[in-house]
């Protein structure tokens, strides 16, 4: 019997060109979005701070400027259009192949929001574009001001500025939140099924991985969505 040897390519091709290989990637670009979300909050609260914007700024910049940094988020950037991409190739494939959405089950007990994860990832994705186009378009076309601060080389972007008078307007401020709401209905199913797809399926630890999915599910979008409402009570 002659075992015929595959390419990479091939390998990769057969992989991730099936279901389960496609789910596989969902739940790996997940999880490093997941991470992310963390780190990326965690920059933000700066923003809360009562120091004019300085520490936002100084962060900013380290953001854009620093290489390594630089580099990490043009792969975030890509991993969020191949989560997207993942995301609804899965939901057409199921509907047509089941005549079922993305993540349905038959079982009654299904949350509503494994019943609409495409639903809920094209809102998300929305909500980005928008969200870069309003700052990070602003920083990498120029459009803010400049300010300088003590200790500090040089001019740096004021984008606290934008930040700002952004959330000082009810509308935007509105659309955050629900923005926020709206990915915490997915995180709140994605993260325990991005572990479940990969094996990680135990009595003892999946009970503490749903909790710990719940609490990440809340505190972190609720962190997020502080910001906006703090700025326009400041205003």
């Amino acid at each position: 019997m002659v075992v015929q040897k595959q390419s990479f390519y091939e390998v990769v091709n057969d992989l991730f060109g099936s279901s389960i290989g496609k789910k596989l990637l969902m739940s790996l670009t997940g999880l490093f979005l997941i991470l992310f979300l963390l780190i990326h909050l965690i920059g933000n609260l700066q923003l809360l701070k009562n120091d004019g914007g300085m520490s936002f700024n100084i962060y900013a910049k380290l953001m854009t400027t620093n290489p390594l940094i630089k580099f990490i988020s043009y792969g975030n950037y890509f991993f969020i259009l191949l989560h997207a991409f993942i995301g609804i190739s899965l939901a057409l494939y199921n509907r047509t192949a089941k005549g079922q959405k993305y993540a349905v089950s038959s079982n009654n007990k299904t949350s509503w929001a494994s019943k609409n994860m495409a639903l809920l990832g094209t809102l998300i994705l929305a909500f980005i574009f928008i969200h870069m186009g309003d700052f990070w378009l602003k920083m990498k076309l120029d459009q803010l001001p400049m300010v300088t601060y003590p200790g500090v080389e040089g001019e740096i972007k004021d984008l606290y500025f934008s930040v700002n008078e952004t959330f000082k307007q009810p509308l935007f401020v509105g659309l955050y939140v629900i923005g926020m709401i709206i990915l915490a209905f997915h995180l709140q199913h994605g993260f325990q099924s991005a572990f479940q797809t990969l094996g990680i399926n135990h009595k003892k630890y999946t009970p503490i991985i749903k909790t710990i999915g719940v609490a990440y599910a809340i505190l972190v979008p609720l962190g997020f969505a502080i910001i906006p409402i703090w700025h326009f009570l400041m205003k």
